[in-house]
């Protein structure tokens, strides 16, 4: 005798391969299912930072929503911006060292916009918080690339990883930071129909 276990319906598609996005989601028990996209990030001359953000979530979300058009899709971008720079994913050592170096002992913005399209409506939300860095030696910041950590996080540092030691203070949102605003997130997701808690 087999027991045919059937698979719980997801309620979104996610948009992303990020693992911070998905440990987010769970937290509020929203269900999804994962369907990483591929899009144009560059930067459009002109365009502010609260414009590029938000266009690249609607865009990602319009894109995942295009790979499974069956349920709503979330599509969301983090970026960091300091002064006027926008600070993206170091690609190198030598860029992480320049972001860090600039951050260090400065206070920056994340911004996290998040999208949700469904086919009729696009959603969209932006979240903004303030991070005060404390002052690090080059000796950190080199040992903290080390780690691997920087890679592939926006401004070269994870709040919820080892960076979390040189962060003084930080007003706003601590999931828009990780790369999720929850608070948002659920906002949208209602307006969807869908509920995180059930």
């Amino acid at each position: 005798m087999t027991n045919n276990v059937v698979a719980a319906p997801t309620q979104i598609t996610l948009a992303s391969a990020s693992a911070r996005r998905r440990e987010l989601l769970d937290q509020i028990q929203v269900s999804y299912s994962v369907h990483p996209v591929d899009i144009d990030e560059s930067h459009i001359a002109g365009e502010t930072a609260e414009q590029f953000v938000t266009r690249l979530a609607i865009q990602k979300a319009q894109a995942g929503f295009k790979e499974n058009p069956h349920q709503p899709a979330l599509g969301s971008d983090t970026i960091v911006v300091f002064e006027k720079h926008i600070l993206g994913k170091p690609e190198n050592q030598q860029m992480a060292f320049e972001m860090l170096s600039m951050l260090s002992g400065n206070t920056h913005k994340v911004m996290t916009a998040v999208a949700i399209c469904n086919g009729e409506a696009e959603h969209c939300a932006l979240s903004v918080s303030e991070v005060e860095f404390s002052q690090l030696t080059d000796q950190q910041i080199n040992a903290y690339w080390q780690t691997g950590e920087p890679e592939d996080k926006a401004g070269g540092y994870a709040i919820q990883g080892m960076a979390a030691q040189f962060i003084k203070n930080i007003k706003g949102s601590y999931s828009g930071v990780m790369g999720l605003p929850l608070f948002e997130t659920a906002q949208l997701l209602e307006q969807t129909g869908i509920k995180s808690l059930k």
